[in-house]
């Protein structure tokens, strides 16, 4: 059978086996729910056929990762930061923030492929940086929507199996609905603007622009959303999945300076049909700039294969939007997998970043696994490529 047949057939069976998705939410109709799905501030509009064209685009019009790529040995993490910030990149939207004594997980997602089966669908091509049973204890997991590159059925049941006690599990409305049915009960569902009191920290569930869904029944049908943590070392974004809009100004303007943001990168080939739904590089150093960040890091890439773009290419085309918007490139870094970074409080520094006159040039970073380390990588984009992803072409 021929490559496009097989793949087809992945494509359909994986379809199938998601048709019944996930318990939807039932409550009252009010801005952002009608009554029977969830919307956005902007609406979107997409056509079932928008949707063939895209799975057909997919097939023929993608382009080729590697197989697998090696990254870096990463060192196990500390059990606790009491002061303090220090993030650890796993891979795709997983990360682990330890702020101020509290160990939090986001989006956490270490099964072999983002779909419903694990025969068929999108496969990771690179190991988590850290293994699940190397995490320290995990006091809060956050999820951004329900989508199966950021809500892993299997590793939230891992996660409550391997601690003596369960993490609170913070998700948008109606996701309590499936944390029952995978057995949790520590868990709680937000919707936009609610706030929940951690320890010393206060964790917000606001607004981004995206959707939800596991299946063909489920669309729209529970809530999607960014989280905020305002932590003593100052105030953190965690932004999932979002297509660009006036929100990241919004968020900007009512917590003030972010130390941190972790702002999607990747999965934004065709911009006519992923631009509703995820940023591409030059829109996340807007939000960026929106947010008033002093350092981002960028996230949703290069680890399944979502959409059309090259493995690297987020990597190059952020390292250019940096350029030309005027914000240093130490101000907007990615992470090889287990990879991790204190982040301080950065004192003297214009709104995000950016310059006031012109571009700076930054000293030298140490090199990223995305940024061409892989012989394998380097020969899918017949580039070479400089630290964080700014790319000279060959002639």
């Amino acid at each position: 059978m021929s490559r496009v047949r097989l793949s087809l057939l992945a494509v359909v069976m994986s379809v199938l086996s998601a048709c019944i998705g996930a318990p939807a939410f039932e409550g009252e109709a009010g801005d952002h729910f009608d009554g029977n799905r969830f919307i956005n501030r902007e609406p979107m509009h997409k056509s079932f056929t928008d949707f063939v064209r895209l799975g057909w685009g997919l097939l023929v019009h993608a382009e080729s990762w590697p197989h697998w790529v090696e990254t870096p040995d990463a060192a196990t993490p500390a059990g606790r930061v009491e002061t303090g910030v220090v993030v650890t990149y796993i891979s795709h939207a997983t990360f682990l923030l330890q702020v101020d004594g509290l160990n939090i997980l986001t989006d956490p997602v270490y099964a072999e492929r983002a779909s419903p089966v694990q025969w068929a669908g999108p496969r990771r091509v690179h190991a988590p940086g850290i293994a699940i049973e190397d995490l320290p204890p995990i006091d809060v997991v956050l999820i951004s929507h329900n989508h199966y590159d950021h809500l892993d059925s299997a590793a939230l049941q891992q996660l409550v199996s391997q601690q003596n006690a369960p993490p609170l599990v913070l998700a948008g409305l109606g996701n309590g609905l499936l944390f029952e049915e995978l057995g949790l009960q520590h868990y709680r569902d937000m919707d936009w603007n609610d706030t929940i009191v951690v320890g010393d920290s206060r964790v917000h569930f606001i607004e981004c622009r995206h959707r939800s869904g596991r299946g063909l029944t489920d669309q729209m049908k529970t809530l999607w959303g960014a989280f905020v943590i305002e932590a003593p070392s100052g105030h953190i974004y965690f932004g999932g999945d979002s297509g660009y809009g006036p929100h990241y100004r919004d968020a900007g303007e009512r917590f003030g300076r972010f130390v941190l943001s972790l702002l999607p990168i990747g999965a934004y080939q065709p911009r006519w049909f992923m631009a509703d739904v995820h940023m591409d590089p030059a829109e996340a150093v807007r939000a960026h700039l929106d947010l008033r960040s002093e350092l981002s890091i960028g996230m949703h890439f290069g680890t399944f294969q979502l959409t059309y773009e090259a493995i690297n290419q987020p990597v190059i085309d952020l390292a250019d939007a940096l350029r030309e918007q005027g914000v240093r490139r130490d101000h907007f870094a990615v992470l090889d997998p287990g990879e991790s970074k204190r982040v301080r409080p950065l004192d003297g520094i214009t709104k995000g970043g950016r310059e006031e006159h012109g571009v700076q040039r930054p000293r030298p970073v140490a090199s990223s696994a995305w940024a061409g380390s892989s012989p394998i990588t380097r020969r899918v984009r017949k580039v070479r490529y400089h630290p964080l992803g700014s790319a000279v072409r060959r002639s």
